[in-house]
């Protein structure tokens, strides 16, 4: 199944309508060691500000617009389902991709069983209730958020899981979000596959490598302008 026509539905604006469909028609990724570095330190030195008011009314937009997403797609025929086996339900990202499109079900590996180095423990906006039960399963925002941005990152952009398909994914994704959710969604989704492939533990192979801490908070704009310049048009595609 395609779902690039969803994408361009939950996009806010035409401009980014657009967008989703430059991206999907070809855009590639130029990866920026120091930038990955830079973003990886800058998150794992951050102290966490608090959860206070504009921290929060980002954290909603975000939340309110996953919900939405996940709506749309479920409207469009794809069953959402919370897996329920051993392990994680898809060992890469192909298979995830290949199984989507044929079954029009994606599973979603719940935040319950994996959220950060260790434990689920403590605060945090995303593991608050989402309002949706699956399978006898309550579902918490992380969880809808793991379902629409494999759907409409990996599934829709047709994007892996090492640093390239990351990026590619969460720039298309981007698009379908409001500027002031940008920082927070960059906490959740950018700084973290930063982390992962650029921080401390690097040079551990990535099936031994920690998941990075989960931290609530704001990254400057300037990271983000940096981020975007990393996209461009592939040879041979038009870039207007």
């Amino acid at each position: 199944m395609d779902l690039l026509p969803v994408a361009r539905a939950l996009a806010p604006t035409r401009e980014r309508a657009a967008a989703v469909a430059r991206i999907a028609a070809g855009t590639g990724v130029e990866l920026d060691e120091d930038f990955g570095r830079r973003t990886a330190a800058y998150y794992d030195a951050a102290p966490e500000p608090g959860y206070g008011a504009d921290l929060r009314r980002r954290y909603d937009r975000l939340k309110r617009h996953n919900l939405a997403q996940f709506q749309a797609l479920t409207d469009a025929g794809v069953e959402i389902r919370p897996w329920l086996g051993d392990g994680r339900p898809y060992p890469n990202s192909r298979v995830l991709r290949d199984r989507v499109r044929r079954t029009r079900r994606l599973y979603v590996h719940l935040t319950a069983r994996g959220h950060g180095p260790g434990p689920v423990r403590g605060f945090h906006p995303m593991r608050e209730p989402a309002g949706l039960r699956v399978d006898g399963v309550e579902f918490c925002h992380n969880d809808v958020f793991r379902a629409v941005h494999d759907l409409l990152g990996h599934v829709a952009f047709d994007t892996g899981f090492g640093p390239k398909g990351e990026f590619l994914a969460a720039h298309g994704h981007l698009q379908l979000y409001p500027e002031e959710a940008h920082p927070v969604l960059f906490t959740e989704q950018i700084a973290q596959i930063c982390w992962f492939y650029y921080g401390p533990h690097r040079d551990v192979p990535a099936s031994r490598r920690p998941f990075p801490e989960q931290k609530v908070l704001l990254f400057p704009k300037r990271f983000l302008d940096s981020f975007r310049q990393m996209f461009r048009p592939r040879p041979g595609e038009e870039s207007g």
